[in-house]
């Protein structure tokens, strides 16, 4: 009895050895795995904390890029340009006359310029309301240097004038001008003068329309045609800087005319500076700007509905100048008034709807048409609404009458 329980106990003594095996066995296991799952815990953190430094490094490396940013235009720096470009462009300075309570008076203008070469002879191309009645004119190259200047050429229809500078030749780096033909709507543009006499100041925007025209002193009661506008800041002291493409081709001349344009900006085609350089130089004036000697208004849907005619474009004309061309070749102006809507209309008139199959939408169109595609002597087709009746005119368009 006695050996049977010494045995119970040593097989009790074996069982509570094995269970304290197992129980540490598993005590084990447990904390390993505890333990396993607490490192794999921070390993996670550390990952997460890792991947988040990574990721403002990142970001700090990309906002140190930002500040690096070279802007380009299919492969065109715009920094790149400026450099090519600015010591083309040069800062002009005049003096007018004036007459006042006081007795005669200086008032000092000043406006932009661009060099341009034609036939190894070194110009300044700017605008002809910049230097016009202006005295003692100086041109200023980027670098400083100014040189006495003088005009040997100007055309107010076209608000042109060209400049004779007494400068050394290595100061003039004279710029390429291209074909405005091409142009279009979006394209991109730079401009480069002195606005407010800020020399050197690039602006950039896109052609904002073409064939526009625009009415200035310079051209007396005529409108100056076939401009572009741009949405590039164009400010007093731009005027006769150059309206560029992403080339650095001039593509136009600006012009600052417009008060209060609300950011719109001008400029005359480079086709017409093309058109009329080579004269300018030689001859100190152009003349072949086409004449029809009528005066006009756009038409209207109320215009339309008012005369009752079919059409709402075109241009109704209003008026005609005995012996013009309009009026040897049978045109016929207004000669009864309307009142419409705020407005008084001449009305009875021709509507010129198209002008060699070209369709008119309005006086725009129409004048950019016969200053970019005519010439005086030219033979051209109008057609035109007459009585609610369609025709074809031919008319022979004279030469403008001199601005004086």
């Amino acid at each position: 009895m006695n050996g049977s329980l010494e045995m119970k106990k040593k097989s009790g003594n074996k069982n509570i050895i094995l269970i304290v095996s197992i129980s540490v066995v598993a005590m084990f296991l447990s904390g390993y795995l505890i333990g396993g799952s607490l490192s794999s815990i921070a390993t996670s953190s550390d990952v997460n904390t890792i991947q988040q430094q990574v990721s403002t490094t990142q970001n700090q490396n990309t906002q140190a890029e930002i500040h690096n940013i070279t802007y380009y235009y299919n492969t065109t720096s715009l920094a790149q340009l400026y450099q090519n470009i600015k010591d083309s462009v040069v800062v002009i300075t005049g003096y007018v006359l004036q007459y006042s309570f006081f007795g005669r008076q200086y008032s000092t203008v000043q406006g932009s310029g661009f060099i341009y070469e034609d036939k190894d002879k070194m110009v300044v191309i700017t605008n002809k309301h910049v230097v016009s009645d202006a005295e003692n004119i100086t041109v200023t190259f980027s670098n400083g240097d100014g040189y006495p200047a003088t005009v040997i050429g100007s055309d107010a229809y076209s608000d042109l004038a060209v400049l004779s500078v007494k400068a050394p030749l290595n100061e003039f780096q004279p710029l390429e001008i291209t074909s405005s033909s091409t142009l279009q709507v979006g394209d991109p543009v730079v401009a480069i003068g002195s606005p407010f006499g800020l020399g050197g100041t690039m602006t950039t925007g896109i052609v904002s329309q073409l064939g526009r025209t625009i009415q200035d002193s310079v051209a007396g009661s005529f409108p100056i045609a076939n401009i572009i506008q741009t949405s590039a800041a164009i400010n007093p002291g731009n005027s006769g800087g150059p309206l560029l493409n992403y080339e650095g081709e001039v593509i136009g001349i600006t012009t600052a005319i417009i008060q209060n344009s609300n950011g719109l900006g001008f400029a005359i085609p480079s086709n017409t500076i093309l058109r009329e350089i080579e004269l300018l130089i030689e001859t100190g004036s152009y003349d072949q700007h086409p004449w029809l000697g009528i005066a006009g208004t756009d038409m209207t849907y109320e215009i339309a509905h008012t005369i009752v005619v079919d059409v709402t474009y075109g241009w109704l004309i209003t008026q005609i100048t005995n012996g013009g061309a309009a009026d040897l070749a049978g045109l016929q102006g207004g000669n009864n008034q309307m009142r419409i809507n705020d407005g008084w209309v001449v009305t009875g008139g021709d509507i010129i709807i198209a002008v060699e199959g070209t369709r008119i939408v309005n006086g725009d169109t129409f004048m950019s048409y016969l200053e970019e595609h005519t010439m005086p002597n030219q033979t051209i087709t109008l057609t035109i609404l007459r009585n609610n009746q369609t025709q074809n005119i031919s008319v022979v368009l004279k030469q403008r009458p001199s601005a004086s």
